[in-house]
């Protein structure tokens, strides 16, 4: 049935619940969407995971899902670039309802300079993503200052912009002849890791198999289960990945296996598991592990016990070698059942400065009084759990941070009062030298920062 006109003959101009029923253009709503994540994590403190978790789904093609993702880890490693040259480029300051618009512009940026997208698309999309985002006034400047921004680009700018001037100053103390390419690595995009499971291939063999399916990979010598692509591709493009093939992880977690290296058969603890990559590693390299997976926050669980199950380490056939508990490891008390460990991984909770480069949001979010109490739970941490450590056995303590006061001063504080705890050399294949233990930075060997101190318990 048609609808009634009104007296002059023209039709009506759709009432505002026609308007937001109707369908967004195709590539709109990726904007739209990117401009909403933008928004919430730049100007509302949220989680660049969590709300891409809720974003992603609102999406059904997975090619504009992985375009969404782009956008918003392109526009925050990039804004220490985009923001001066808006503020630069716009009449007057963005008011305090401006987010919105700001996130939008950001993406806009990110499409035209870090993803290198068709302008003319990127254009259209955006500019009409600021309609569909109840601001259509301000289409015409979204326009305006998209066509400068690629017409002029973007002057180049220090990577170190983008660091909190605390988190700065901190990096250029601990390593003042790398600082700058700590920053310079953490504001690009990282490869992807691959652990392949040895109970199920080998890396050569799956490496043909990527091949066929058109994904090249490398090897890396220094890690025995490990693959590299520079050109990372989803997860679903994996061939074998639902039948636990091969897993995703950066060189520098994989590492961790190689520096606890417990023996054949040993009683392991992993103190702080979640996701439960590191505790799969181990167990896919000797199944016959005593392993008890730990983690503070029982949400975290499910995905622990995925990751365990999909590498097939966890299996009835495990024969209940393998627990998975949800528990504060700072309170042995109250989930340790007396017996020692012949190993413990503690994976500690800290700043993530290693991994910004996949955690773009840790350089808005962070403050210093996270450091503060992030320093003193890493110390409890340590101290709770030594005593539950068999005389002879061994600790490794780990973290992906870059910051002095996390590792190297960390573990001799630990050390300095600890008179039955002795640190173990581990190879520069770790990194370089920091007191006690070995820091690999950011982007070195195309791996995360990362941070590990082999400790020995005396007999």
């Amino acid at each position: 049935m048609s609808q009634p006109q009104p007296p002059s003959g023209k039709p009506r101009a759709p009432r505002a619940a026609e308007r937001e029923r109707r369908p967004l253009a195709p590539g709109v709503e990726t904007r739209v969407l990117a401009a909403q994540v933008l928004d919430a994590v730049v100007h509302r403190g949220r989680s660049l995971k969590t709300e891409l978790a809720s974003a992603l789904p609102r999406l059904p093609d997975p090619r504009d899902r992985a375009l969404l993702e782009a956008i918003a880890f392109a526009a925050l490693r990039g804004r220490y670039r985009y923001g001066p040259a808006l503020n630069g480029w716009l009449q007057k300051p963005p008011g305090p309802n401006d987010g919105p618009l700001i996130a939008l512009l950001l993406a806009g940026c990110a499409q035209l300079d870090g993803l290198h997208l068709p302008a003319h698309a990127a254009l259209d999309a955006t500019v009409e993503a600021a309609r569909a985002l109840g601001r259509p006034h301000q289409a015409g400047l979204v326009n305006a200052l998209l066509r400068r921004a690629q017409r002029e680009g973007f002057p180049p700018a220090d990577p170190a912009g983008a660091w909190p001037a605390w988190l700065r100053t901190k990096i250029e103390a601990a390593w003042p002849m790398q600082a700058a390419a700590v920053f310079a690595a953490s504001a690009q995009p990282a490869p992807l890791w691959l652990r392949v499971n040895p109970r199920r291939t080998t890396p050569a063999d799956y490496r043909a198999r990527l091949q066929e399916a058109g994904i090249v990979a490398a090897p890396e010598p220094r890690l025995a289960d490990a693959l590299r692509l520079d050109a990372p591709v989803p997860v679903k493009a994996l061939p074998g990945f639902d039948e636990g093939l091969v897993a995703v992880q950066d060189g520098s977690a994989q590492q961790a296996a190689d520096a606890l290296a417990p023996e054949p058969g040993a009683r392991v603890l992993d103190a702080c598991a979640a996701p439960g990559g590191k505790a799969a590693h181990l167990l896919e390299r000797d199944p016959t592990l005593e392993l008890l997976a730990l983690d503070v926050d029982p949400r975290r669980l499910p995905r622990i016990e995925d990751n365990l199950r999909r590498s097939g380490v966890a299996e009835p056939a495990a024969g209940g070698r393998v627990q998975v508990r949800a528990a504060d490891a700072t309170a042995p008390a109250l989930w340790w059942d007396g017996f020692t460990f012949d190993a413990i991984l503690l994976d500690a909770p800290c700043s993530a400065t290693g991994v910004v480069r996949r955690q773009p949001d840790i350089l808005l979010h962070r403050r210093e009084a996270d450091l503060e109490a992030l320093v003193q739970t890493q110390a409890r941490l340590l101290d709770a759990l030594w005593p539950l450590l068999r005389p002879g056995g061994v600790l490794l303590y780990a973290t992906c941070s870059v910051l002095a006061e996390e590792n190297a001063a960390q573990v001799e504080a630990f050390l300095a009062r600890t008179p039955d705890a002795r640190a173990e050399p581990l190879t520069d294949g770790f990194g370089h030298a920091a007191g006690p233990g070995r820091q690999r930075l950011p982007g070195e060997d195309g791996m995360d920062g990362f941070f590990y101190a082999r400790l020995r318990r005396l007999d």
